[in-house]
């Protein structure tokens, strides 16, 4: 099927079936209930899933196969949202168009970024992609303020001349759409207690990471993906046959930029706004954690580390000391205050602690992420000795 192998074929089968059901999935628990705080199955944080999942496929292409590890991908995700919001602005609300400009000058940008930064290697390549993303950030928060409008963000307006668009007759600002289907159309469906949403937002950016994890499954098997592969094993070796490995490199740099890019004009479609936060190294550090946390080197790493992340953000962020309190309520008051006071630091404005622990255990016991715990797991219920994890990556830089 697909030109893919039997496992291959059943692992894209296995993030089509999960894509499709995300809805039912990430909503487990009816809306009445005291767990219904863990639910993530609304459209805004479906869209962040398969978005950053894209963002993180894309990396992992990089990083995964090559071992050089970029500081700066968040670079190309702003220069794929100022793109998306300017087409947006300019052109047409059409998303086509928006997202085929994000992924071409975030692959430009990137070819520009790569040529310079692949002329080193190791520590050296990860600090001057981390130089040119803040660079970027410093740009487009401030000397670049006609094109990107500063620290308020490019955003759209009443006035924005959008060529090929009809004229606006509601009086309001436009909604993105793809062939008139606006991305902000939800359809609810409530069923004994439970409340289903599907997102016509989130389906194209579902049927796009698909396309991507598709691609993504041919690149690694490809005799590309095997010389990416050589390169990370040992490039000086490699050099000295004779094989010049810079422009296998640079094209891994390159399709990595172009999969930032795609993310980005994603991002801009759901909600069009691009800011230059999006270009600072926290950005880029996220798209690291997300990889190294999946399983750098494996096909549903990528996946499962952005889910993993972007879950912790949005659902543990949101958990405060009231919903705590409901929580333990059934309890004495002096029970339910000492929970919430130890509870307290490691939820709300405190995630980011849990999530630190988090992943130092995983990075500690199971070193090649969650696939790589997944396997063991799988392993150990089948009888098997050893793993079968699609080359689990070591997290060393190339050299």
């Amino acid at each position: 099927m697909l030109n893919l192998d039997r496992k291959d074929t059943l692992t894209f089968m296995f993030v089509i079936a999960g894509t499709l059901l995300a809805p039912f999935v990430m909503n487990p628990f009816p809306e009445a209930s005291a767990l219904a705080q863990f639910n993530a199955g609304y459209p805004d944080l479906m869209q962040r899933f398969v978005i950053f999942g894209i963002f993180a496929i894309g990396f992992n292409i990089l990083f995964g196969l090559t071992g050089y590890l970029s500081f700066g991908h968040a670079a190309f995700l702003g220069v794929g949202s100022y793109a998306a919001v300017w087409m947006f602005k300019l052109l047409s609300m059409n998303i086509i168009p928006a997202i085929v400009l994000s992924v071409v000058v975030a692959g430009v940008f990137s070819l520009v970024i790569g040529f310079i930064s692949l002329r080193r290697s190791g520590i050296y390549f990860s600090i001057l992609t981390l130089a040119f993303a803040q660079m970027s950030f410093s740009l487009a928060y401030s000397v670049l303020t006609p094109i990107t409008n500063g620290e308020t963000g490019l955003q759209l307006t009443l006035n924005d001349p959008r060529v090929l668009d009809t004229a606006n007759t509601t009086g309001g600002l436009p909604v993105t759409n793809l062939f008139g289907l606006e991305m902000r159309e939800v359809i609810t469906f409530d069923v004994a207690g439970w409340s289903f949403n599907f997102s016509a937002g989130y389906y194209v950016c579902a049927v796009l990471m698909l396309i991507a994890f598709y691609l993504s499954m041919r690149i690694f098997r490809s005799p590309f993906g095997l010389m990416l592969r050589a390169i990370k094993t040992n490039q000086t070796r490699l050099n000295y046959t004779g094989l010049n490995s810079r422009p296998y490199t640079l094209a891994a740099f390159v399709i990595s930029g172009m999969y930032a890019g795609l993310a980005g004009g994603l991002l801009a479609a759901m909600d069009p706004l691009a800011g230059a936060e999006r270009m600072q190294w926290t950005a880029s550090g996220e798209v690291v954690l997300m990889t190294i946390l999946g399983g750098a080197g494996t096909l549903l790493g990528p996946l499962l580390g952005a889910a993993f992340i972007k879950y912790f953000e949005n659902i543990f962020s949101k958990i405060n000391d009231t919903v705590l309190h409901t929580w333990f309520s059934f309890m004495p008051e002096s029970i339910d205050n000492f929970l919430v006071t130890i509870i307290h630091p490691f939820v709300g404005k405190g995630w980011h602690l849990t999530l630190g622990l988090t992943f130092m255990l995983i990075v500690i016991f199971l070193p090649g992420g969650l696939v790589d715990g997944a396997t063991r797991v799988w392993n150990r219920i089948t009888g098997k000795n050893h793993t079968e994890v699609d080359a689990v990556a070591d997290p060393k830089p190339a050299e």
